[in-house]
């Protein structure tokens, strides 16, 4: 991770949640949880696919300024950037009429608050087993007329805010936020603060692609390296002998789930959801490692 800002990443921080994560960007560091679906609280008619709830908070000690207990405005907009972003790559219509709740919470902002809770959370998703299409990673680049900042700090997020002076070669200024889906090529959220014309717009938009791409193949390290440690925990075991048997049988068919998913019921819930998908380079990882 040296040519990234990422200092840490990691899975199975809160004991209390079906999957977590926790990611540092810089000095930014997020905690996501993902909880069990329960039913849609006031709804009454059925629903065919199930709904994300996404809450991002940020601790009231996470901000040079004290951050109040309620949700600013700030957070709110943050909460739906939040939920745009993940519910693309979710399969709700595994999960009909029922309910996952994401929480974020930020501990330290040092900026990029939002795209460090995007791709954690995408992470605490797959922990918690939940079925997706495919990962979400997510960057933020500042834009301060002729100067841009990848995944920018609080100061130069503040530097951003503001219009460069008269006589400057390019006026734009401002913070954008995308979420991304590599393996599909997909934007599933786009977000931006600030004046920025057309033209710079349209020149960044390769910086964010070629982070994400950066940030995918590591959280698909970390996955598989969970995966591995549950299972030689269980190797003296016959539940051991049958993973590796069945993964080895249907190498091209079978979903690797990261970390919850002990049994073989488990492996059939998610069976054949990532033909074709993003793991397939896990998977062959993972028959590698095992085999030995």
């Amino acid at each position: 991770m040296s040519h990234l800002p990422l200092s840490d990443l990691k899975t199975g921080v809160v004991t209390q949640a079906k999957g977590s994560a926790y990611m540092e960007l810089n000095k930014t560091k997020v905690i996501c949880s993902v909880y069990d679906p329960r039913e849609i609280p006031g709804k009454t008619d059925y629903s065919m696919n199930g709904e994300l709830y996404c809450e991002f908070k940020f601790a009231p000690f996470s901000c040079i300024t004290r951050r109040g207990h309620q949700h600013d405005t700030e957070e709110k907009e943050f909460s739906l950037n939040l939920k745009r972003a993940l519910e693309p790559a979710v399969c709700r219509h595994e999960f009909p009429n029922f309910q996952v709740d994401v929480y974020a919470q930020v501990i330290e902002n040092d900026g990029s608050a939002l795209a460090a809770a995007i791709t954690c959370a995408g992470l605490a998703l797959a922990d918690a087993c939940v079925p997706m299409y495919d990962l979400v990673t997510a960057a933020t680049l500042g834009i301060h007329g002729d100067l841009h900042f990848k995944d920018p700090t609080h100061e130069e997020e503040m530097l951003c805010s503001s219009a460069p002076p008269e006589g400057s070669p390019s006026r734009s200024y401002g913070i954008i936020t995308a979420a991304y889906s590599p393996t599909h090529n997909q934007v599933s959220e786009f977000s931006h603060q600030g004046s920025i014309d057309m033209d710079t717009l349209a020149a960044v938009i390769p910086t964010f692609t070629e982070t994400c791409h950066l940030i995918y193949p590591v959280i698909k390290q970390i996955l598989v390296g969970v995966s591995l440690d549950v299972l030689r925990a269980t190797k003296d075991g016959g539940l051991y002998q049958t993973f590796k048997r069945e993964l080895k049988e249907n190498l091209l068919k079978w979903y690797f789930p990261p970390l919850k998913c002990l049994s073989k019921d488990s492996f059939r819930r998610h069976e054949a959801l990532w033909i074709g998908g993003p793991f397939q380079e896990m998977k062959k990882s993972v028959i590698l490692n095992i085999a030995v």
